[in-house]
């Protein structure tokens, strides 16, 4: 065998190993931390299980203090608000 053609394939073998040695070791910790990263919201009333374009009410109570009686009584009845 043919010492350059066999030094082509140890090198070309060795870079495949080591491209997914890195892809291991690069994509290991992201799902983890996907997983782990703790999500928080002032949003009392949020659901887990709505999707992102349910409405839901802002019930904190600072919000609560700045809005009118027409909007209040829009997300009382689980509209989306179209009055300040």
């Amino acid at each position: 065998m043919d010492t350059r053609k066999a030094l082509i394939g140890v090198l070309a073998g060795g870079s495949m190993l080591a491209g997914v040695a890195l892809g291991a070791a690069f994509s290991a910790g992201s799902g983890v931390n996907a997983a782990t990263t703790p999500t928080t919201s002032s949003n009392t009333r949020a659901d887990a299980s709505a999707s992102p374009g349910v409405f839901v009410s802002n019930e904190d109570p600072a919000h609560e203090a700045t809005e009118s009686a027409e909007r209040e009584a829009q997300e009382n009845a689980g509209q989306r608000p179209t009055v300040p």
